[in-house]
């Protein structure tokens, strides 16, 4: 495997004394989609919520790119290129959809053009870059004639698009997703699975939760199982689908 991008030492953590995560140690290579899947309940979404910054572990650390950022705010977590995005859709609905999109730049502004009045032509070339770009990574999403739309407007699997674009713009070096297909039709499953493997084709690093686990086995290139705060499994997708403490606790007889 490549040298990891991503490092979880020993991650525990306690809720009101109730344990959600015990001695949880993964690492994530550069261009891996990492899948992570477990029963409701068995800390998925408190260890991304503890990778992006939102909580602290009780122990343990996270490493990104070698550098330990346990304990970092959630802006700066996202400005060293962590992004995620999380169960329920989370958009400007007033705003059009390139409006949303273009939000995700913020962390590449570079603040002092605006207030500097010799700068203005170089501020709206910036400006300029920035909506080409949004409009390329709507026409990745399949947005791109969407981009006037209020956003508020568009049907419900393509407002999860636009969260994934706007979280495209700030350009991460790893993305998080916290439950992307859920709520989804069968044809809007279809058309997230398309765009996430063309971000793949293109060398993004994910980590990803989801309780569809077809979307799981067919993306991921390993896939990690939770149970009760603690991982019960860990491999290739083919391998871990036939793992008999995964289909006890997780998958059923139906998987066997």
């Amino acid at each position: 495997m490549q040298k990891a991008l991503l490092k979880v030492e020993n991650l525990s953590k306690k809720f009101r004394g109730v344990l959600a995560l015990k001695d949880v140690s993964f690492s994530l290579a550069k261009g891996e989609f990492l899948g992570l899947i477990g029963p409701n309940g068995a800390g998925k979404t408190t260890i991304i919520n503890i990778i992006s910054g939102f909580i602290r572990p009780d122990t343990g650390k996270i490493l990104f790119n070698g550098e330990d950022i346990t304990g970092f705010s959630p802006e700066k977590v996202a400005r060293l290129g962590v992004l995620r995005t999380f169960q329920h859709v989370q958009i400007f609905k007033d705003l059009t959809v390139l409006e949303n999109v273009l939000l995700g730049f913020s962390r590449h502004l570079k603040r002092r053009l605006w207030h500097d009045l010799f700068s203005l032509s170089l501020a709206r070339k910036e400006e300029a870059a920035f909506h080409e770009e949004a409009f390329n990574i709507l026409e990745l999403c399949g947005l791109k004639d969407k981009s006037g739309f209020p956003s508020h407007t568009l049907p419900y699997g393509e407002q999860r698009r636009v969260v994934l674009a706007r979280a495209l713009a700030a350009k991460p070096e790893l993305l998080l997703l916290d439950e992307p297909a859920a709520g989804l039709s069968a044809t809007e499953n279809k058309e997230l699975v398309s765009l996430l493997k063309k971000l793949k084709a293109k060398g993004q690093s994910l980590l990803i939760v989801d309780h569809d686990v077809e979307l799981i086995w067919e993306l991921c290139d390993r896939v990690i199982v939770l149970a009760f705060g603690e991982i019960i499994a860990e491999g290739p997708p083919a391998h871990v689908r036939q793992n008999p403490r995964v289909i006890e606790a997780y998958l059923g007889e139906s998987f066997s």
